[in-house]
């Protein structure tokens, strides 16, 4: 199992998770997060905004085709078109060695 996150623009949140559900990956966490990249945040005039609103989104996947095409949504519809454009966001994934479902103490997604 894998866990994706993609820290995304917020305006580009809900074509994502429309692609995400229409290929079968209905079942995601997302919360509101601020932070900056590799620029340092956006600097206007004087003023430096390093805590730019973006998006968190969270999902589990069975296996390494899922994983693959769940990156693939995500870093197209993430990506805002602009050359040389900076904050259209990153994914990360990391292993899962297990999953429980609460409520009936289900081993497994």
């Amino acid at each position: 199992m894998f866990m994706i996150r993609a820290i995304v623009r917020p305006e580009k949140t809900n074509f994502i998770l429309a692609e995400l559900n229409n290929a079968g990956f209905p079942a995601i966490t997302k919360m509101d997060v601020v932070g900056r990249g590799k620029q340092r945040g956006v600097k206007v005039g004087e003023v430096v905004y390093d805590e730019i609103p973006k998006e968190l989104l969270m999902l589990v996947v069975q296996d390494e085709k899922d994983k693959d095409d769940v990156i693939n949504i995500i870093a197209k519809y993430a990506k805002t078109g602009e050359k040389g454009a900076f904050g259209d966001g990153k994914i990360f994934v990391s292993s899962v060695e297990e999953a429980y479902t609460i409520s009936s103490g289900t081993k497994g997604l």
